[in-house]
Formats: C-alpha cells, structure tokens, sequence
C-alpha cells in the first residue's frame, strides 16, 4: 500500500517540477533583437568564437541561450574612435615667436648690450665676435658679419639700443636668408602623392618630428600616408602608428623584426598612389654619418623608392643643441641621399639659434621646420622674419 502512495507522490512531483521548468523557460525566453543591441557590453564571446547572450534570467536559473549576431553589426557598435585635430601653422609661429624671445638669448641679448653701450673698441668687437660664435653662427658667418657691422658702426654710429636692434635686425636677417624656398612639398604632383623622405642620426626625435609633421598636413587638410620604415628600433613602428592614429591617418609597416626598409618604404609609396593620397611621408632608421654601410643602406631605400615614384623632398633632423657636431652629420646625409630642407628640433632650449645660419651656409638649403618643445603641435614651419624678431626681442 504504502509503496502505491509513495509512486504516485513521485509522479505528482514530476509532473508539477515539469511544470514550472516549463513556466520558467517560456518566462526566461529570447529577448527581443533590440534589448540586446542596445546593451552591448552585456554580451561576450562563447568558448568556440560565437556570440553568447548574457543577459540575466528571472530565477536565475536558465542556461545561456547562443544567439547569432552579424559581426558588422556588433563592430557599428563600437564607438568611433576621437580624432584629434591638430593646431593650425599661425597658431605655432605665434608660440615660436614667444619660445624663441626666452632662449635665445645669446645673441640678442648679448649683442644689444654690447654695441649700444658705446666706446666700441678692439676687445669690445672681440666680446661681439665670441659671443656670435659661442652662438653656433660659425666662423665664416660670424667673420661677415662683425665687419658689416663695423662698417655701419662706423658710418652711421650708434647712440641707443634701439638703432643697436635695427642695424642687428638687418644683418641677421640677410644671413638667415629670407628668400629661401621652405615649402613642403605636400600636394600631388602629376597625378602622384608628393614623398617625404625623413633622415637623422639616432637620438635627434626623428620618429616624434614625422608623426608632428603629419599633425602639420593634416592641419593644412592634406591626406597623409606615413610609412614606418625604422625596422631597426623595435618600438618605431608603434610609435608611428600611434602619431598617425590620433590624426586619422594610416600607417604601412611591417610587423617582421628586421624587416627590409627599402621594402617597407616601397610598399608606403605604393599605398599612397593606391589610396590617391596627397602626401607619403617615409620614416627612417637613425643611424651614425660615420657607419659607411647604414648610409649606403639609405641610399639604397630612395632608390629602391624611386623605382616607383619620385622623392621630393628629403628632410633632415638636426638636434639643435648639437651645434657645430651636426655639421658634419648634415655634410654626409646631404652627400648619400641629397637634403632637400632642414627640420632643427629641439629649438626651444637652446641659445645657440646661430646653427640656423651655420647649417643653411654650410648644405646650400633651407631650415623648414623647427621644434618648439614636447607638445604634440610643438612643430611649426619656420618663419625667418618671425626668428630674428624672437632673438632681439
């Protein structure tokens, strides 16, 4: 008997679980398509790659329902990633002017004290002379200069500091030349994206100047295409790319250590014909002026570019805190791969703002660009007018 009553216990039990597991699950059912799409980060990927709904359940106790997902539309989820937009050039020669006031100070300071103080005798030109030297200015430009100013010195005398500042204003612009051409050759040419070749020793910021000078461009609404073709340093590549993502602007590398520069910087060129960009801006490895075999590597990387497209511009990186050292440096680059302008980083903290006139004298081409500080926008064409007035201010 009570066998009977204990069976039939367990088939009501059965019956009545059934029951409520099916009340459960038809309650814990499919949400609708637009509850999870519009939580998003409620979903995560299953074990075998697929897309699990994780949405919570009323009592907990449901299992996980795969649910198939289009990828496109779990990647127009995603927001967009916040484009920076970089300070347009007026902006920077605004700042160069007030950087250039605070540093520079050794020659214009220095000048100004010394010829409007009068009684300009033999030790005080002497002063005049060290102090455009220890000025990085060079010997043959500073010679020059010292005798144009005796001679106006001596025609029209000097009897303030205001006409110490004019007849400086007049001499030092003529040596930083204002007539160069410093454009950047940034827009198509025949159909083709214009190719900047950046070159330097190691250590001067050459990777930082090519992602500072995309920021430029893009400023000026180009459309940039930079290729890391620095295979040497580990972190250039990354580095490069991440200048060039903050600015929407694509970057061709090789993720092979040691990979080949000259294919790399072919394949950059390629891209930006491909994608009809206005500008391909190719990064190199650092390297010593001393190491003949690194120089002819570079060599090898414009021609293997040039199988493809023309180089326009070759620009070269100068510390400028290195003075008369770079001068060799800049010798040697200008003999492998031909220097088309000259970008001085560093700028900001140095006195020696002479290297401007030392190294335009020395290559026969223009300072482009110079460096104004850490900044992502601390780049900025530079301005001779702009220079000379910062110097004597």
């Amino acid at each position: 008997m009570w066998e009977y009553i204990v069976i039939a216990a367990a088939i009501f039990v059965l019956i009545v679980g059934g029951v409520l597991v099916a009340l459960l699950r038809g309650r814990g059912g499919k949400a609708p398509d637009t509850a999870r799409l519009e939580r998003p980060d409620l979903r995560a990927p299953g074990d075998d790659g697929s897309s699990v709904d994780t949405l919570p359940r009323p009592g907990g106790t449901a299992p996980p329902v795969e649910v198939e997902v289009p990828e496109e539309v779990i990647e127009d989820l995603a927001p967009p990633p916040t484009l920076e937009r970089p300070e347009a050039p007026a902006g920077r020669l605004r700042r160069l002017r007030a950087r250039l006031a605070r540093s520079n100070t050794a020659i214009g300071r220095g000048l100004l004290a010394l010829l409007s103080g009068g009684g300009l005798d033999e030790e005080t030109w002497e002063d005049v002379e060290d102090t455009l030297l220890q000025a990085d200015l060079g010997v043959e430009a500073t010679t020059e200069l010292v005798e144009s100013l005796r001679t106006k010195v001596a025609v029209d005398g000097v009897r303030s500091e205001d006409e110490a500042r004019a007849i400086l204003r007049e001499e030092l612009l003529a040596l930083v030349d204002p007539s160069m051409d410093r454009s950047i050759a940034s827009a198509r040419i025949d159909g083709r994206p214009a190719v900047i070749m950046v070159v330097g020793v190691n250590g001067t910021g050459k990777t930082t100047t090519v992602g500072k000078l995309a920021r430029v461009l893009v400023a000026e609404d180009k459309d940039v295409v930079l290729g890391a073709a620095d295979t040497f340093r580990a972190a250039a590549a990354d580095q490069l790319e991440t200048w060039g993502a903050r600015v929407g602007v694509p970057t061709v590398r090789s993720h092979k250590d040691g990979a080949d520069p000259a294919s790399v910087a072919f394949d950059s060129v390629k891209a930006g014909i491909e994608m009809e960009a206005d500008v391909v801006i190719v990064d190199t490895a650092g390297r010593l002026h001393t190491k003949v075999g690194l120089m002819d590597e570079l060599g090898k990387v414009k021609r293997v570019i040039e199988k493809q497209s023309p180089v326009d511009e070759v620009l070269l990186v100068l510390d400028a805190t290195t003075g008369q050292n770079g001068m060799r440096q800049a010798e040697v680059f200008g003999e492998v791969v031909g220097i088309t302008g000259i970008v001085l980083t560093k700028l900001d903290g140095t006195a020696k703002g002479g290297i401007v006139v030392a190294v335009q004298r020395k290559l026969g081409v223009p300072v482009k660009l110079v460096g104004l500080g850490e900044g992502p926008d601390d780049l900025a064409p530079f301005d001779p007018e702009a220079f000379v007035d910062a110097i004597l201010a």
